[in-house]
């Protein structure tokens, strides 16, 4: 089995597209004529947008994503933080936190995306060495 894609409910699923790409730098895969479904391209897993609409059409209720209560964080690795951070916040992101260094040695900053969504930007981790 592999891990194909996340899905985030979105009210409007072109303009999801267009904030990630503008503030992440990802690229659209697929949007699905109908307005209703899209995907960006981000290795072998995608990072896929449905809309609200067509989740209540096929019986789903869609909460409404926080930010300052999440049940969960996209992450997005990059080695210039700063810059990752600024270029979200010039496309609309809303800032959550600042840029830190970690205890264990990463760096990260949080944005919430236009929906609600908790956006973690960080570096990468170093792992221990297995000897």
């Amino acid at each position: 089995m592999i891990f194909r894609y996340t899905i985030l409910y979105v009210d409007d699923v072109a303009g999801s597209l267009g904030f990630y790409e503008r503030a992440f730098g990802l690229e659209k895969g697929f949007l699905h004529p109908s307005g209703d479904y899209g995907e960006l391209s981000t290795g072998q897993t995608k990072l896929a947008f449905s809309s609200k609409a067509l989740m209540r059409s096929l019986g789903k209720a869609a909460a409404k994503a926080d930010a300052g209560a999440p049940v969960f964080e996209i992450a997005f690795e990059t080695d210039d933080v700063s810059a990752a951070l600024q270029a979200a916040l010039a496309a609309g992101a809303r800032l959550v936190q600042e840029v830190r260094r970690e205890p264990w040695g990463q760096t990260t900053s949080y944005v919430s995306d236009p929906d609600g969504y908790l956006v973690e930007i960080c570096s990468p981790i170093q792992l221990p060495s297995a000897g």
